[in-house]
This record gives C-alpha cells, structure tokens and sequence, in this order.
C-alpha cells in the first residue's frame, strides 16, 4: 500500500508540475511588449510595421516641387511641340481649362515657350485668366516682346495679382500678327485630340470661342467653345501659375 500511495503521489506530483509550466509559458506569451530590451528579447521579433504616411504614399511631382503653384500637368512631360499658322489661330481666344482646389494669390501666368520665329510680326498678344462663368479676372499687357525672344518656360505677369478660390479657371491665349508656321511654337504633350475626352461645353479642357479679336474680351460664351481649331493640333499647351 505505501508503495501504491508513494507512486500516486509522485504522478499527482507531476501533472502539477507541467500544468504550472503551461500555464507561466502563456502568461509571458502575452506579455511579451512588457520584457523590454532588457530581457535579451530581438529587437526584430517585435518590430511594429512602419506606419504608412498620409495620402497612400508617394503622389508624383508637384507644382511647389518648382515654385509653382498649380499647372496643367508636370513641364517634364511636357515635349510635344504645339505649332499653327496665323491664319489658324490668329484673333481666336484659345482656352485652357485649370481647376484648383486651394485658394492662392494669381500673379503671373507661366507659358512653355519651344521655338520663336525672329522675323514675325506680332502685335495684340495677351494672356488672361477667365473664371466658370466666362468673366475676364486678369490679363498681361502685350506680351508680343517676350514671344520673340527666349524659347524657354518663362512667367508672364498679370496686370493685377488676384486671389484666386477654389474652382474652375481658363487660361486665354491671344495671338495675332504674322509668323511662320512651325515656327512660333509652345510646349504641350501629345494628348492630341483626346485632351477633351468625356468633355463638353461649357468644360472643355482644351478649347477656342471668337474669331477676329485683337483683345482679350471682358466676358466669353463658354458655351461656345469649339474644338475645331484644337483637332488640328492646336492643343494641350502647357501652362503653370505662380
């Protein structure tokens, strides 16, 4: 009998032991943010992911990456050269949709100039920035000077800085005078007639209104805008704001 006893006892003894075991292998388990350094614990067993920053990451170049306010798409991809004859665009208010979407004071308008013609005869240039309801809120005096000469991205100051809300804007382009095609040329990307694509007035992106103008007009008919001048090539200028 002590024999049976003594055994029992130490079997008894036994599965209490390996309970206990169980039982403290679980608690530092879940304790394990607790032990700190100091435990000998690896540092990489524990690592948290890296916290993922604000508006998923990286989102590409931006205007302010070069003193820029807003513009209608990165200058690097801008190569295309946009190129017309005087007869087609001369007198005609070419429009270029910009939205922003935080208010900022407008002082000039940036254009991509590619190649300049020395020998033109230019007169009655003006760029001008129209808001959604066709209004005229700025323009440059002529800028017919600065087109012949420095075929390079270059600002062209408004006549009055203004502040500018959230919304949508046009820029205008008036040309006028004589100038070999091919030569007076602006930087653009080759988005060719697709630049309106789910478009329709008074929202184009890319547009023309009028005919015959020799200055920028106080009021457009956005809902005159034409893409028949712009489906010819005459599209997807670039331009910036600063």
């Amino acid at each position: 009998m002590r024999t049976r006893t003594t055994t029992a006892s130490a079997g008894l003894a036994a599965m209490l032991a390996a309970a206990l075991v169980l039982s403290g292998c679980s608690a530092s388990g879940g304790s394990t943010a607790g032990k700190g350094a100091g435990a000998g614990a690896s540092s990489s067993a524990v690592a948290s992911p890296a916290p993922v920053p604000a508006g998923g990451g990286f989102e590409g170049p931006r205007p302010q990456d070069q003193n820029l306010l807003a513009w209608t798409g990165d200058p690097n991809d801008a190569g295309h050269v946009t190129a017309q004859s005087a007869a087609g665009v001369g007198g005609r208010v070419t429009l270029v949709r910009m939205v922003l979407r935080e208010q900022l004071t407008w002082s000039n308008i940036w254009l991509g100039l590619a190649g300049i013609d020395p020998n033109a005869q230019l007169s009655n240039c003006y760029l001008g920035v129209y808001d959604a309801k066709g209004t005229l809120v700025a323009s440059t005096a002529d800028v017919s000077p600065q087109l012949m000469t420095e075929a390079i991205a270059k600002p062209f100051p408004l006549a009055k800085p203004f502040t500018a809300a959230p919304g949508t804007y046009f820029v205008a382009l008036l040309l006028n005078g004589n100038w070999a095609t091919n030569a007076l040329t602006l930087k653009a990307t080759g988005a060719g007639i697709s630049v309106n694509a789910g478009l329709n007035p008074p929202s184009l992106r890319y547009s023309t209104v009028l005919t015959g103008q020799t200055s920028l007009p106080a009021t457009v008919n956005l809902a005159e805008q034409s893409t028949s001048t712009i489906n010819t090539g005459w599209a997807s200028q670039w331009y910036a704001i600063s």
